[in-house]
């Protein structure tokens, strides 16, 4: 990967990590008013949104794939979670 890029890339991920976790230092407990306005907590999403699309331009141009793929509490979990229910060999036998 090209040596600026890679600074670029060493500079969004400390970027997102800072701005979450000033996010969590900031957020109250349930119930309480939060301290940010309506406004700045959209334009924090905005960031959010802006440093992961550098990261996956970056990461797509260098051919490798999105490492850091942030999670909000809030997301629906992708996964589907299947059972397999298994049988017992002397089941067969009968």
């Amino acid at each position: 990967m090209d040596q600026e890029l890679s600074k670029e890339l060493q500079v969004l991920v400390t970027m997102r990590k800072v701005l979450s976790s000033v996010i969590r230092d900031i957020t109250p407990e349930p119930g309480m008013k939060h301290p940010l306005s309506a406004p700045t907590m959209e334009d924090v999403r905005q960031c959010f949104s802006l440093i992961t699309a550098r990261e996956k331009e970056i990461n797509e141009l260098a051919g490798m794939p999105s490492l850091h793929r942030p999670q909000f509490t809030d997301d629906k979990n992708k996964a589907n979670v299947v059972q397999f229910h298994t049988t017992n060999k002397n089941d067969n036998d009968k």
